[in-house]
C-alpha cells in the first residue's frame, strides 16, 4: 500500500486507470476472504419482519377507511 503523501502526475495518473479497471474475479479470490463467509449481523434477520408488519398496518388502515366511508 502506498502511503505517500504526494505522486507524480504519471503515479496519479497510473493510479487513476488502476482504480477504472474492474477487480478480476480470479485474482480476488473471494472465497478465501473470511469476511465474505461471514453472514451480516444486525437488523437484517428483523427486515422481513418488519415489513409484514408495516403492511399489515397499511392495509388496516385502507380497510377502516373505506369500512368508515360506506357508514
Amino acid at each position: 500500500m502506498d502511503t505517500r503523501e504526494s505522486k507524480t502526475p504519471e503515479e496519479e495518473k497510473q493510479h487513476m486507470i488502476n482504480e477504472r479497471i474492474p477487480e478480476d474475479y480470479e485474482s480476488s479470490k473471494p472465497h478465501l476472504q473470511p469476511e465474505a463467509k461471514k453472514r451480516p449481523e444486525g437488523l437484517y434477520k428483523l427486515l422481513p419482519l418488519v415489513v409484514i408488519i408495516l403492511g399489515v398496518i397499511v392495509v388496516s388502515i385502507v380497510v377502516l377507511g373505506i369500512i368508515n366511508r360506506g357508514n
